[in-house]
């Protein structure tokens, strides 16, 4: 079974975030696909199947080593940048756990836009928050929320870029936000500073298998979306992601009330043969 590992959101391989796709998982169980997950060991791997609707690309089903996503941003970009790169047409619709999206991918970039509609589940305590993320709450600019655009996750301002760099997750604290929080990710928190046009981030998962994920297209699409709320106006802005780890990502954004547009390039860096 043939198989692909892209580094997404970067132009540059073994930056970004790293993704295996497998083009074809016809004939695999939901548990081959948790264990093939499990086994790349990435924050998300990638299987594609033949579409339901004739008239669309593909279904693509996303699974973590712990569980499979409804949607996820990066890999939805090098999905879609794969099936350029074997030959697909520039527009696609791939159909995912929260239902049919549009994306287009050529020449190594992709975008994808999302109208699923944004949910705000929840307001974390701030002190929990503050401890899940290893620091003081003074640090915390305002409310923590908890969103999301298909994949949950909590969202806490922090006032500067080296506080920012300074994080570090609080497991005992996470499990207590999972169990007052359930969600289809485990208190996945996502620590942001804001630069107006530009946005710095980190993401820390470890509950579901990712202690720190290098680029979060499903994390980055509700932020964006709760700045166009929060400005009241359309944002055009770009997330700096994964730099603390040594793998910089970069996530382009739109958003309008109700539609947000994520865009990013993709580059291969591995292909071979997964015996099963």
């Amino acid at each position: 079974m043939q198989y692909f590992v892209y580094d997404v959101f970067t132009d540059t391989p073994f930056g970004g975030n790293q993704l295996a796709v497998i083009p074809d998982a016809s004939g695999l169980s939901d548990a081959d696909m948790l264990t093939i997950a499990r086994e790349f060991n990435f924050s998300e791997t990638s299987f594609v199947l033949p579409p339901e609707n004739p008239a669309h690309t593909a279904r693509v089903r996303y699974f973590t080593p712990t569980r499979e996503l409804p949607f996820a941003g990066h890999p939805t970009i090098g999905t879609a940048i794969m099936l350029s790169d074997l030959g697909g047409g520039e527009d696609m619709v791939l159909e995912l756990g929260v239902g049919p999206l549009v994306a287009k991918a050529k020449d190594g970039a992709a975008s994808f836009v999302t109208e699923y509609p944004l949910d705000i589940k929840g307001k974390p305590d701030i002190t929990l928050v503050a401890r899940a993320m290893g620091c003081s709450p003074d640090v915390i600019l305002s409310q923590p929320v908890l969103a999301s655009l298909g994949g949950d996750f909590v969202f806490a301002q922090v006032k500067d870029r080296k506080t920012l760099s300074k994080l570090s997750p609080n497991l005992d604290a996470m499990r207590e936000g999972s169990a007052l929080f359930p969600g289809n990710h485990d208190f996945a928190v996502y620590p942001w500073v804001d630069e107006g046009d530009v946005i710095h981030a980190r993401m820390f998962a470890p509950l579901d298998g990712t202690p720190e994920d290098p680029a979060t297209g499903s994390a980055a699409a509700p932020l964006v979306a709760l700045l166009c709320k929060w400005r009241g106006k359309p944002v055009d802005i770009t997330i700096h992601q994964g730099d603390d780890m040594g793998r910089p990502s970069r996530i382009e954004l739109k958003a309008e009330p109700g539609r947000v547009t994520v865009a990013g390039k993709a580059v291969k860096v591995m292909e071979g043969r997964l015996t099963v």
